[in-house]
């Protein structure tokens, strides 16, 4: 049963809600028969020109059967590991077996397992707590079905393509803070078809990876096992399969970019520390959306979160407890897992399972090792919302006094600075509500006394803070261009939200034309100069592409410069006390 936070009292869902539930999934069928029935009229009428014979690939001694829509063929749920079940649960992902028996590649594959939502919402925005849990767990469930089975892989190419075609490849890898999200959430198609209409055609290819404690348990247990950060392991071997197996698709196993947001985009970063940021072949260039090496510690650091787990699953009392906790029935488990700090909670950012430093593949933490130069020399693009912060800070409505906000940022964020570092961050970061996040919006948006300064703390500390750090110690060693996204600045009390730019990017906009000139050339730039030309990013210029829709839709150039003793300040302390 989901517990819902509401105005900062608990509630647990009632049964007179029950009938508004029936309703509400009711109305959900009913629009999902509504669009089936439409497509089988649309079928029957249009008749000939959908029956064509469905694309096909051959993958070892099996042939994949896809599907074609328009000008993309998409081949979806394609497993590229064994199934992490059984003896494999929170094991290092192993190889998929050659593929010898043919099989169709329609949808999408399961998700790999969600964490439930644990919601808190101020009144002004708050729904009624049914309604809440419906959207939040219940129909998060039915639109997204998970289990443990669920490494796959989806391919989206265009249906014009040969074997030969070695066309560029871009490999997405979602977000969600490492504790939500799937593949089947971001349709490749749109960014395949716009590739043709640009005449830069890409395949588009992406990945399910484990989650939460399922892909990143850490205690020293599992430092020991040698099992830490499992998710990016899911993510390294879907790299490898892309290797082994894309040319049969019409990409070039040489041409491959990884991109992703938030969460993904963390990830990309971190396969550029992975290794001494040794690349491994697997990619030669690297998009992110609000995410570089966030400061954290090693994985002991998790101890208190895996003591929990254990605890509460019935493990506590054996001698192996990982062993325990392989052999769990997967419900208990997952009863557990969803017990744990959740994104949307109390604890915000501050993630309980996230990328750690685990002494073998993640040798140190991600930050000081960008500060070493111990990064893939590969070109990369990276950009931030302007508002990252407000999504988060939606929950800590109950911070109203800069009483509050220092206890949070003590209790939670940085348990080991000084008073004087905390008094210098509260200084920087001043309770004047023109000041805060959504920043340029003078008095407005102020949804609590302090809550565009937790905004404006939070957004800097996750995001900006860290992707300027990154840039400043590669921009002049490796070809880097960066942006910020001003778009939906009106958005009430949320700005230029976090993940508000995947508009841009999925939605067919002007950052999809980048990304997609990037993939092929290395270069965010049109060569046909059809499009504002964006400056390298160096330490000297620091110039952003910045991406407006107020007055108008716009691209201009900006400066990087903005809070700049705020975000230093707030660098030098989380490097010292990591999360």
């Amino acid at each position: 049963m989901a517990r819902i936070k509401h105005d900062g009292n608990l509630h647990v869902f009632q049964p007179h809600h029950r009938s508004l539930l029936n309703r509400l999934k009711i109305m959900m069928y009913s629009t999902r028969w509504l669009v089936v029935t439409t497509f089988l009229f649309i079928y029957s009428v249009i008749g000939t020109p959908l029956r064509r014979a469905p694309p096909v690939v051959t993958l070892d001694s099996a042939t994949v059967t896809g599907t074609q829509f328009g000008r993309v063929n998409r081949y979806l749920g394609i497993p590229f590991a064994q199934p992490p079940v059984g003896y494999l649960r929170f094991r290092r992902p192993e190889p998929i077996a050659p593929y010898t028996e043919s099989f169709s590649a329609l949808t999408y594959g399961k998700a790999c397992p969600q964490q439930d939502v644990q919601l808190s919402l101020p009144g002004i925005l708050g729904l009624a707590d049914g309604i809440v849990d419906f959207l939040t767990n219940t129909a998060w469930g039915v639109a997204l079905p998970d289990g443990e089975d669920c490494l796959t892989i989806n391919v989206v190419t265009p249906s014009s393509i040969t074997p030969t075609s070695k066309l560029p490849v871009i490999v997405w890898i979602y977000g969600g803070g490492f504790q939500i999200g799937s593949s089947s959430l971001y349709d490749g198609g749109s960014v395949v078809e716009k590739s043709i209409s640009m005449g830069e055609p890409v395949i588009f290819v992406s990945m399910n990876y484990r989650l939460s404690a399922f892909g990143f348990l850490a205690s020293q247990e599992v430092k020991d096992a040698g099992v830490a950060n499992l998710g990016l392991h899911d993510q390294r071997e879907a790299l490898r399969w892309v290797q082994k197996y894309i040319h049969s698709f019409g990409g070039d196993p040489a041409k491959v970019t990884i991109w992703g947001e938030s969460a993904g985009a963390v990830s990309v970063s971190m396969h550029m520390v992975a290794n001494d940021g040794d690349t491994e072949g697997l990619y030669r260039a690297a998009v992110m959306q609000s995410g570089t090496p966030v400061p954290v510690g090693d994985v002991t650091k998790a101890q208190i979160h895996y003591n929990n787990l254990v605890e509460n699953t019935g493990c506590s009392d054996e001698s192996d407890t990982l062993a325990c906790l392989r052999a769990l029935d997967y419900e208990i488990l997952k009863g557990a897992v969803d017990q744990t700090p959740s994104i949307t909670g109390y604890n915000t950012l501050v993630l309980p399972w996230l990328p750690r430093t685990d002494g073998t593949f993640i040798k140190e933490d991600g930050q000081r090792l960008v500060q070493q130069g111990k990064i893939a020399n590969v070109p990369y693009i990276v950009g931030d919302c302007d508002d990252e912060g407000t999504l988060f800070a939606l929950v800590l409505n109950n911070l109203t006094t800069t009483s509050d906000v220092r206890g949070y940022l003590k209790d939670v964020w940085i348990a080991d600075a000084t008073d004087a570092e905390l008094d210098q961050i509260l200084a920087l970061y001043p309770g004047d509500i023109t000041k805060g996040s959504p920043f340029d919006t003078n008095i407005f948006n102020a949804l609590t006394p302090q809550y565009k300064r937790v905004a404006a703390i939070l957004g800097d500390a996750a995001f900006q803070a860290p992707r300027r750090l990154f840039l400043d110690h590669t921009a002049n060693t490796q070809n880097t261009w960066s942006f910020l996204s001003k778009r939906l600045k009106a958005s009430p009390f949320l700005g230029s939200f976090h993940a508000s730019d995947l508009l841009n990017s999925f939605g067919g906009g002007d950052l999809t034309e980048y990304i997609i000139h990037f993939t092929n050339n290395l270069d965010p730039n049109d060569p046909n100069r059809r499009i504002t030309d964006w400056p390298k990013y160096t330490t000297d210029t620091r110039q952003l592409m910045t991406f407006q829709d107020l007055p108008i839709r716009r691209r201009i150039i900006t400066q990087d410069n903005y809070r700049q003793e705020a975000i230093a300040f707030l660098t030098t302390v989380m490097l010292a006390h990591p999360i």
